[in-house]
């Protein structure tokens, strides 16, 4: 993809606006009950489930944008805590995935926050530099990169995902799940877009496979890297580098 793909283009132009409508239409019905309802049980499903399809609709233009900022090289530097990004890229991830627990975070505290992950098998381990030091780059890129790989391990996850944070001076992002795992023959288009791994758990039908093509494109550009380690039965893990801008 480039800029001048006409296209895309006119995708991203004309589908931001409607998609912003949609969201704050149905955001609206959601939080205003008491002047818009009562609602049936029915009408609150279906209001919820319009609300999360308009959110993935938004998160793959999103995908779009900030790949085109990348190939032309704008990163915009910012010094930022990393556990802050974490958080917001992990309730991207699960407002998208696993909007039941999204929704229960929406309301914790930090302390409850903890321990509703830890009930639903989600580990998050910050630790080296980064876990008191800021880090020198553009958030919305290492952001980008984190939801990604969360929702992609969550997705193919069976019981539990580790996404651990270290690293001086690089950053080093690594994102485990209990999964299947990736067979070695199909690890080599794993990264190609379009490609989907088949297998999420439950059956689930395959996603466009638009999400790690994007990552290691976006990751190529900051001047990192991304590897994988994974085997039939064995899960998986990613594992991203990148070091800070100057």
């Amino acid at each position: 993809m480039t800029r001048k793909d006409p296209l895309v283009d006119l995708l991203i132009h004309d589908l931001t606006g409607p998609l912003s409508i949609v969201l704050t239409s149905v955001n609206n019905l959601l939080t205003k009950e008491d002047k818009c309802g009562p609602y049936t049980e029915y009408q609150k499903n279906t209001l919820k489930r319009a609300q999360r399809n308009a959110e993935k609709a938004k998160a793959l233009l999103l995908e779009i944008i900030e790949v085109y900022r990348s190939e032309e090289g704008l990163f915009r530097s910012e010094q930022f805590m990393i556990a802050d990004v974490v958080k917001e890229a992990l309730l991207d991830a699960l407002e998208i995935v696993t909007p039941d627990i999204s929704e229960e975070l929406a309301h914790a505290g930090e302390d409850s926050f903890k321990d509703i992950l830890a009930r639903n098998g989600i580990i998050i381990d910050i630790s080296g530099k980064y876990g008191q030091a800021a880090f020198i780059h553009d958030p919305k890129k290492i952001r980008q990169i984190l939801r990604n790989l969360i929702s992609n391990a969550l997705k193919y996850r069976k019981a539990t995902m580790k996404l651990s944070l270290s690293g001086d001076p690089d950053l080093v992002i690594s994102v485990e799940d209990d999964g299947q795992g990736i067979p070695q023959e199909k690890q080599t288009y794993i990264f190609k877009r379009f490609f989907g791994a088949s297998n999420k758990k439950g059956g689930a039908p395959d996603g466009l496979g638009f999400g790690l093509s994007c990552v290691k494109h976006i990751v190529e550009k900051m001047s990192g890297d991304i590897s994988l380690r994974s085997g039939e039965g064995a899960g998986s893990c990613f594992t991203v580098r990148i070091p800070p801008l100057r």
